[in-house]
């Protein structure tokens, strides 16, 4: 499958070209057998008007002149000569046999039996081959002299034909089969010349059709990963034009979508900070000490949560571009960061890791991660990884971990596990979800899993890298 090219234009181009391939083969066969069915009746009837020529020159010389006739008659592939008794015994069966008798008994306007044809491609032999009986049998000249004059008989294996003549005699003609291509210069010629047009055709035309659906399968996979992308020039054919106004009309209809559900998110939690505020000041006039805490502790609660749910839709609405960033520079500033207010975190030393991302929400997703195994794990370790072209974070702790049944629903929002994540440590249950959530805006991935040694391992996958 590695010869199979995987572009649109590369498979198209292989395709019209396979097709050409076999509809070039079928013409040429087609050609090929016509040729070499008219090359046949073309040097047939050449060797018929050759032999009457012959033989009407036999007639009107003397006698003593008729060796000398023929051997000057004779040429490579056709050669002849006298004999008493005809060289071919039977007269040859088969529609090619017969055709040649009917075209020299037309020519002579003899009889049949005064043309004889022996099987056609039987070889003419000094001596009677064993398997004669099938070939037709001949007759060699008598006297040693007129065989070794006629020794190169044998290579002229089209047909062999014995001619009665008037005198008694009998002049015999081997005849050479047809030679030259059965395609000729000018069909191999044309063939090379349409091969070529058609691919020149076929790469032009898929390039066209390919290009417009490269654009649109970059502006998706971009707009897939929470990019802004601009709305796609409608080029190339009809369905193609369709297909590009469909994402065109998609893309608004989401972004619009998105837009709307994010501003009343936003509206819902900046309103929510008004009855918070006034549920706290009537909380000063609850005596009830115990009381008077909880619900100071469910408005801090609800503070978090939106304060968190806040900060998250401002850096979405801020519709961040795209830029070159190395990731490994990252990594180690959000964990100096996290090291100056006292979190214990390792990065492992490598080179530079350039990708494509929005580095202020991926800062925020790395940093919510890694300060989640630094609470939660007593200290963290972070390294980064190449596996083909995606690039691999990987973020381990020495915590307790998670139960098994439990690491996806954590990543859900408002998700806090009791026993290996306390209210006291703070947090609203987002962290999370917003790394999440984040990561996968990225066209990535956020997987949790216990370590075998202890501890949890929180792996971001992200596409896109670079490959070396």
């Amino acid at each position: 499958m590695r010869l199979v090219p995987r572009s649109l234009a590369g498979q198209l181009t292989m395709l019209l070209l396979l097709a050409l391939a076999v509809m070039q083969g079928v013409a040429a066969a087609l050609f090929a057998l016509e040729r070499v069915e008219a090359v046949r009746h073309a040097y047939r009837d050449n060797v018929i008007i050759r032999t009457v020529t012959v033989i009407r020159l036999l007639e009107e010389t003397p006698s003593p002149l008729h060796e000398a006739v023929v051997v000057a008659a004779s040429a490579r592939v056709t050669q002849y000569w006298l004999t008493e008794e005809p060289a071919v015994e039977t007269i040859g069966t088969g529609e090619q046999a017969a055709a040649l008798a009917s075209g020299f008994a037309v020519a002579l306007d003899a009889l049949p039996e005064q043309v004889r044809i022996a099987p056609l491609w039987t070889h003419y032999g000094d001596e009677h081959d064993e398997d004669s009986g099938q070939r037709g049998s001949h007759r060699d000249p008598e006297d040693h002299d007129d065989r070794e004059r006629h020794s190169d008989r044998r290579t002229l294996d089209w047909f062999t034909a014995s001619l009665a003549l008037p005198d008694g005699r009998w002049l015999n003609v081997a005849v050479a089969p047809p030679r030259g291509s059965p395609w000729g210069q000018m069909f191999l010629l044309a063939t090379l010349l349409s091969a070529i047009g058609i691919a020149v055709v076929a790469v032009l035309m898929a390039r066209r059709i390919a290009k417009p659906m490269r654009t649109l399968a970059e502006a998706a996979g971009r707009f897939g990963k929470g990019e802004a992308v601009d709305n796609l020039r409608e080029a190339g054919p009809a369905e193609m034009r369709q297909t590009l106004r469909a994402f065109n009309l998609m893309r608004e209809r989401l972004d619009l979508y998105v837009r709307d559900r994010t501003a009343m998110l936003a509206s819902i939690s900046h309103d929510l900070r008004t009855p918070i505020t006034s549920i706290r000041l009537l909380s000063e006039f609850v005596e009830d000490r115990e009381t008077k805490a909880r619900i100071e502790s469910a408005l801090d609660e609800m503070q978090q949560m939106t304060d968190d749910a806040l900060l998250f839709i401002r850096d979405d609405m801020r519709s961040e571009q795209t830029r070159r960033t190395d990731m490994r520079a990252l990594v180690d500033s959000v964990a100096a960061d996290l090291e100056d207010i006292g979190h214990e975190i390792e990065v492992e030393d490598g080179d530079r890791v350039l990708l494509n991302c929005r580095p202020i929400l991926m800062r925020r997703a790395l940093r919510n991660l890694l300060e989640n195994a630094a609470v939660y794990g007593s200290r963290a370790k972070a390294r980064l990884v190449r596996e083909d072209r995606r690039l691999q974070i990987v973020i381990e702790d020495e915590g307790p971990g998670i139960p098994e049944a439990e690491l996806e629903r954590v990543l859900e929002p408002f998700v806090r596990l009791d026993q290996s994540r306390s209210r006291e440590t703070g947090g609203s249950g987002l962290g999370l979800a917003i790394a999440r959530t984040i990561v996968r805006s990225h066209g990535g991935t956020v997987k949790l899993e216990n370590r075998d040694e202890g501890g949890l391992r929180a792996t971001v996958s992200l596409p896109g890298l670079d490959g070396k």
